[in-house]
């Protein structure tokens, strides 16, 4: 028989088919006629699909009525339309396999509703979920759609290194990579850690950022992406901070910002428009269930063009709004989430491009404006999200960039390649960075970015 998914076997076309399903019981109830109806999911769609399985197959009593939420099996019939409410097909089953039980005294998916803290002490589990089910199949579609994005605009893919000498940032706020016994660290002669006795022969860490090494193939090749895992090791408990996430983070020569600026909204509004076309069952259930204005802000995203602002702009039109905010607004601070969502949502109404940030709150590669006191950085602003993407054109200038350097602390010495980059062939060019994780909260409303990866890292959470 062929071998089908779920989400195939609910289509109209499969009616007639001689098919064979496999996937995990979500409910069994039995009839008085002589039957039982189980309810079965593969996890390739959010619906379930109903098997009907008769008394008079060998293994109804000894097996059959025994099976619980959990349990898995095979099942092989004829799929036929159905009376059921809200389904086109069912299956009428000839044989039902069973591979494996699942005590229902112990199983902890059962009907009850838990919530998504509880759901996280269960990592191993929560696949099963229809929400985190939901989640990982938009955010299957959003990375696909990234790939598919940069490779149509003619992006070269590099795989950039996730163990780095470098501290893209400047934070500091680094994971170190070492094979010293923390027992019997060993100590040179000024009775610091002697770290040419370690692996990598000087202090390493893993990245937070592929982008200077993306600079790198950018200078040579032209336009390149990385995709990859990040890391931060910031001992910060909220639902907006993860220890490692994924980032997307394009790099493009003889770009400057307004280059930039048009690729991010570009790139966000694929995403948008392809999850809108794709995942339609998935958003329906975010609708209902999480956010009930996750579809307006997805097609927002999708529709809408994005509103250009300078940072200095933005700052005055906050000032004279008469609104009442916990951080106080003032040019030159960073803007906080409660500033960005007043800009989107009640001010304009639409995606927003902050632009021209003060040079003293962002990173030293950022290219420095003939103001003196603002640098070519942008942010890209979702309503109801706040900022999801961070970029900038890249100072190109060596001068410019040894003095931004020395002025945040950091030794120019030790980014002697970076620094070549402007030697020999520099150009203006261009990135930005876009998490992965705050894209999927965006399209689906889930408010704590743990609830969106698979297996969250956090301060105290490694265990799965």
């Amino acid at each position: 028989m062929n071998k089908i998914s779920i989400c195939e076997a609910r289509q109209a076309e499969a009616i007639g088919q001689q098919a064979t399903l496999q996937g995990w019981v979500r409910t069994r109830r039995d009839s008085k006629g002589g039957f039982s109806f189980l309810e079965l999911n593969d996890g390739t769609c959010l619906a379930n699909i109903q098997v009907v399985a008769d008394a008079d197959l060998p293994n109804y009593e000894s097996e059959i009525k025994r099976l619980t939420a959990g349990c898995s099996v095979t099942v092989r019939g004829e799929m036929k339309a159905s009376g059921g409410k809200g389904q086109a097909t069912e299956m009428q089953a000839a044989e039902v396999t069973v591979h494996g039980w699942s005590d229902p005294d112990e199983y902890p998916l059962q009907k009850k509703r838990h919530s998504m803290e509880k759901l996280r002490e269960w990592a191993h589990l929560r696949p099963r979920t229809n929400t985190m089910g939901a989640v990982m199949r938009v955010r299957n579609r959003i990375c696909r759609s990234i790939h598919d994005f940069f490779q149509e605009e003619g992006f070269l893919y590099v795989h950039t290194p996730i163990i780095t000498a470098s501290d893209c940032e400047g934070a500091g706020e680094m994971f170190r990579v070492t094979t010293l016994d923390p027992a019997n660290i060993p100590l040179d002669a000024k009775g610091q850690v002697d770290y040419k006795q370690d692996f990598f022969d000087r202090p390493s860490y893993l990245t937070v950022s592929g982008q200077l090494e993306g600079e790198i193939y950018a200078t040579a090749l032209g336009k390149v992406y990385t995709f990859g895992p990040t890391f931060r090791a910031e001992n910060s408990n909220t639902s907006r901070h993860l220890a490692e996430f994924w980032m997307v983070e394009p790099e493009i020569a003889f770009y400057d910002l307004e280059d930039n600026m048009g690729l991010a909204e570009r790139f966000l509004k694929r995403i948008a428009t392809e999850v809108l076309a794709n995942c339609e069952e998935d958003i329906e259930f975010f609708q209902k269930r999480i956010d009930d204005q996750v579809l307006e802000t997805l097609q927002t995203i999708a529709e809408k063009p994005f509103h250009r602002i300078s940072y200095t702009e933005a700052i005055e039109r906050l000032e004279k709004s008469g609104a009442k905010f916990e951080f106080p607004i003032a040019w030159g601070t960073d803007l906080q989430a409660e500033h960005e969502r007043y800009l989107t949502e009640k001010l304009f109404g639409t995606p927003i491009i902050l632009y021209d940030y003060p040079d003293a709150i962002k990173p030293f590669y950022m290219k420095c404006n003939e103001d003196g006191k603002t640098v070519r950085a942008m942010d890209v602003l979702l309503p109801r999200v706040g900022e999801i993407i961070g970029g900038s054109q890249r100072e190109d200038r060596l001068d410019v960039l040894e003095t931004r350097m020395k002025e945040q602390g950091i030794c120019p010495e030790d980014y002697w390649w970076y620094l070549d980059l402007r030697r020999f062939g520099t150009v203006p060019h261009a990135g930005f960075g876009l998490g992965l994780e705050r894209m999927v909260q965006a399209v689906t409303g889930i408010t704590n970015i743990r609830d969106v990866i698979p297996f969250p890292r956090t301060p105290g959470n490694a265990e799965f």
